[in-house]
C-alpha cells in the first residue's frame, strides 16, 4: 500500500514531510500514525491504512507536491510481525587498534578551522609526524582535492531545497541555520500582507475584570459539573464581541475590490499558540452559541491542535479575531490583522492596579484591551465605540451570562 500526501484543500499544492513517527522496517498497525505532514496552513498526521511493515522513501524535511508517494506499507500479518532479518555476513577481519592522534598546537587548530582543512588529512612534517602551520598553509583545500559529484535528480514530485549560501568555517558551531516551515512561511506572508495592504490602526482601552472574576468564582464549580468544561475568560469576550459587532457591523465586514461585504453572522477566530506557530480556528455562528458551547468548542480545538488533528475547514471563514497575549504575560501589544478581516481584538494579562472609583483610589483587576482595525473601512469613531462597548459588556457581564 502506498503512502501519499493527501489533498487538504484547493489552495494547498505542496507539503513538508515534517517528521516520521516510525522508521523503515518498523511494523505498523492500521490507523496508527506514521508521519506528520505540514502545509502552509495546518499540521496533520498520516495514518497507516493496513497492518504491515513500513518503508520510507522520502526523508524528513523534504517538500513534496500533493499526491506524492512518500512511503509504502507491505501488507500482511506475517510482514507486520517483524521485519525480515538481514542475511548473516562474514566476520570482518580484525583491524589494528586506532592510533592516538598527535597533539595540535593552538595555531594549527585555528588555521585548520579558518581554512576548513582537517589536520588528519595533512601529512605532517614536524617532529614525530606532527602537523605544522606551514603544512596547513601549503595544503590543498578539500573541495579542490575532491570535486563534488553531480547529484542525481530528485524523485518525481519532490521539490529540491534551495542551495544554502556559503559560510566560513569559523561560523560552524556559532550559528544554526534551519529552513522555514510552510506554516511559518505562510504566517510571514500574511503578516507582511496585513501591513502592506491595509491601513491598520490600533485603539486602546482598559476593562475592570472584577465582576467577571466574581461570576467565574461563583459559578465555576456548578458550570463544570453541569457542562463538563471549565468556565474561562474567553467565552465572556466572545459574547461581548458578538454583541458589539451587531452594533458596529463595519468591524465585521471586509473590502472586496470596490465593494464592502457585510456579514450577517459572527464567525469568531480564536488565536491559539501551537508548537509550530499561531493558528486561528473559527467559532462558527458564535452569535448562536451559549457559554458552554463556546468553551467546549475551544477545548476541542486545543485538543485537535495538540494531537495534530486540526483540519483546514477549522481555520476558514472567520469574520473577526480575538487574540489573548495575556496568557503569555503581555500587558499591552498591537495585534495585527488577519486578512481579509478588518478587526482583531487583543486581550492582555489581568493586573491589579490602583484606579479611581467614586472619588476613591481602589485596587482593581484591570486588563488592557487593544483593537486593531482597517481604517479604510472602519472610522475611528466606530473603532473606539466598538472597543468601549466590549469594555462595558465585560465590566457588567451578568446580562451576557444570563442570556447565554
Amino acid at each position: 500500500m502506498e503512502l501519499k500526501v493527501p489533498s487538504v484543500g484547493e489552495s494547498v499544492f505542496e507539503a513538508l514531510v515534517a517528521k516520521w513517527l516510525r522508521k523503515s522496517g518498523d511494523a505498523v498497525r492500521k490507523d496508527e500514525p506514521v508521519c506528520e505532514i505540514e502545509t502552509d496552513k495546518i499540521t496533520m498526521e498520516l495514518n497507516a491504512e493496513v497492518d504491515g511493515v513500513l518503508t520510507v522513501t522520502v526523508p524528513e524535511g523534504t517538500t513534496v507536491k500533493i499526491g506524492t508517494v512518500i512511503g509504502s506499507i507491505a501488507e500482511g500479518s506475517a510482514a507486520a510481525a517483524a521485519p525480515a532479518s538481514p542475511p548473516p555476513s562474514s566476520p570482518a577481519p580484525p583491524t589494528a587498534a586506532p592510533q592516538e592522534p598527535l597533539p595540535l598546537s593552538p595555531a594549527v587548530r585555528k588555521i585548520s578551522q579558518e581554512k576548513g582543512i582537517s589536520p588528519e588529512t595533512v601529512q605532517g612534517s614536524g617532529r614525530g609526524g606532527r602537523v605544522t602551520v606551514d603544512d596547513l598553509l601549503t595544503a590543498t583545500p578539500p573541495a579542490a582535492q575532491h570535486p563534488s559529484p553531480v547529484a542525481p535528480p530528485p524523485p518525481a514530485g519532490v521539490v529540491s531545497p534551495a542551495p544554502e549560501p556559503a559560510r566560513s568555517a569559523g561560523e560552524e558551531g556559532r550559528i544554526t541555520r534551519t529552513p522555514m516551515t510552510p506554516i511559518r512561511k505562510r504566517i510571514a506572508e500574511r503578516l507582511l500582507a496585513a501591513r502592506q495592504q491595509t491601513a491598520m490602526l490600533t485603539t486602546f482601552n482598559e476593562a475592570d475584570l472584577g465582576r467577571v472574576i466574581e461570576l467565574r468564582k461563583k459559578y465555576k464549580e456548578h458550570f463544570q459539573k453541569r457542562h463538563g468544561v471549565s468556565l474561562g475568560f474567553m467565552s465572556f469576550f466572545v459574547k461581548a464581541c458578538v454583541e458589539a459587532l451587531k452594533e458596529y457591523p463595519a468591524v465585521n465586514a471586509f473590502i472586496d475590490g470596490g465593494d464592502i461585504v457585510y456579514h450577517h453572522y459572527c464567525n469568531i477566530g480564536v488565536a491559539i499558540g501551537a508548537e509550530k506557530g499561531l493558528v486561528v480556528p473559527v467559532l462558527r455562528d458564535a452569535e448562536l452559541l451559549h457559554f458552554a458551547e463556546i468553551e467546549r468548542t475551544i477545548a476541542a480545538f486545543v485538543e485537535k491542535i495538540r494531537a495534530n488533528r486540526l483540519e483546514l475547514s477549522d481555520l476558514e471563514g472567520g469574520t473577526f479575531t480575538i487574540s489573548n497575549g495575556g496568557v503569555y504575560g503581555s500587558l499591552l501589544s498591537t495585534p495585527i490583522l488577519n486578512p481579509p478581516q478588518s478587526g482583531v481584538l487583543g486581550m492582555h494579562a489581568i493586573q491589579e492596579r490602583p484606579v479611581v472609583r467614586d472619588g476613591q483610589i481602589v485596587i482593581r483587576p484591570m486588563m488592557n484591551l487593544a483593537l486593531s482595525y482597517d481604517h479604510r473601512i472602519i472610522d475611528g469613531r466606530e473603532a473606539v465605540g466598538f472597543l468601549k462597548k466590549v469594555k462595558e459588556y465585560v465590566e457588567e457581564p451578568e446580562e451576557l451570562f444570563l442570556e447565554g
